[in-house]
């Protein structure tokens, strides 16, 4: 009985370790669907901001014009290939998380495992002293019934 009282206090550990990655996990994802969603804004605009120089090109736009479009699309690719690093760096971030969270839930599988197998001995264990303590409870009586004779 100590042996799972124990395990018992490991598997709340456990736990506890699986809750807190489960939450950086969750951070994780969170953080990504952020910079990810950022990136595609960005992509919006750019591809709009294309579209825009494209309209200037086909009219008569000031050069002017068409020199602040063109800049503010090459802004936009520098800040774009940025967001890409970002987006990729939490992708990984929460790739990493989500494999502790795998790592942790095994982790409480495996003490649950081990608290359901010593149960089981024990139990096992208490079945076989009963089958004993029957088989010499038994022994007693025929002795006592034979003696008596």
């Amino acid at each position: 009985m100590a042996q799972t009282v124990v395990l018992h206090k490991i598997m709340h550990v456990r736990e506890q370790e699986k809750k807190a990655a489960q939450k950086e996990q969750l951070k994780a994802t969170e953080h990504f669907e952020e910079v990810a969603t950022n990136l595609y804004k960005t992509l919006k605009t750019k591809e709009e901001a294309e579209h825009s120089l494209q309209t200037y090109m086909q009219t008569e736009a000031t050069i002017t014009r068409i020199k602040e479009q063109s800049l503010y699309i090459r802004t936009l690719n520098e800040k774009i290939a940025t967001l890409q690093k970002h987006v990729q760096n939490a992708r990984r971030q929460m790739e990493v998380k989500q494999a502790k969270l795998t790592e942790a839930h095994v982790e409480v599988k495996k003490i649950e495992k081990m608290i359901e197998k010593r149960k089981q001995e024990q139990f096992e264990r208490a079945r076989k002293l009963e089958t004993i303590e029957l088989d010499e409870i038994s022994i007693r009586q025929y002795s006592a019934h034979v003696q008596n004779r």
